[in-house]
């Protein structure tokens, strides 16, 4: 069976699916036509030691269909494998150390990081998917003990909001209060994340 061949200008983001909503916004609003998105279960946002492994069989499982492929992740936990991947592989992936940063900007996000180490922060993902991923995931509703074994050090939630959603709001803040932090919001819009594909985007549109 011969390898698929791969059209001139294809792309494909291969992305956390924690994301995956707002790079298709993005994707939508630049008209990108020419970029697919296929994306890696954002359950692995619980599991980074798994995403690298994950991240290399779909990078192997896709090389010859598409001319060029970025990697929608950070670093995300994964201690620089991902790094080791795009490096050996001559790709590029989105900035920062993982989506809180890129979202907010890498800058501003460090100068947040910096005021106060002990803030769990959250996107709209992890606002929407807080009870899944985080009281089922790590099973904090079974064993409600963990929440300050686990939380104990944190001083504040920092909801950084893509959108202007007011049940969002509410569950962010609910979120807040079920780990008894400080609670405050920062409206990031889609930050750097948009910036950083409009860039990939000019390489994906090569002048004759």
């Amino acid at each position: 069976m011969m390898a698929p061949t791969a059209q001139a200008g294809s792309t494909l983001i291969i992305a956390c699916g924690a994301i995956a909503k707002e790079i298709q916004q993005v994707k939508q609003l630049n008209q990108w036509e020419h970029v697919k998105l296929q994306c890696l279960d954002a359950e692995l946002h619980n599991h980074p030691e798994q995403i690298p492994a994950k991240l290399q069989a779909a990078i192997d499982q896709y090389r010859d269909e598409y001319e060029h492929i970025f990697i929608g992740y950070a670093d995300c936990g994964t201690g620089g494998h991902i790094d080791r991947i795009i490096a050996q592989e001559g790709l590029e992936r989105l900035p920062g150390a993982h989506c809180y940063a890129f979202f907010h900007g890498v800058a501003a996000f460090e100068q947040l990081a910096a005021e106060e180490l002990g803030t769990f922060y959250l996107t709209d993902f992890l606002a929407r998917h807080f009870e899944r991923l985080i009281v089922r995931g790590f099973k904090l509703d079974k064993h409600p003990e963990l929440v300050d074994m686990m939380f104990g050090r944190y001083k504040r939630l920092i909801y950084l909001a893509q959108t202007e959603d007011t049940a969002l709001m509410e569950a962010a803040q609910k979120a807040a209060q079920y780990l008894g932090l400080e609670f405050s919001h920062i409206h990031t819009g889609y930050g750097e994340l948009e910036s950083s594909l409009n860039v990939q985007s000019i390489k994906w549109h090569p002048r004759p």
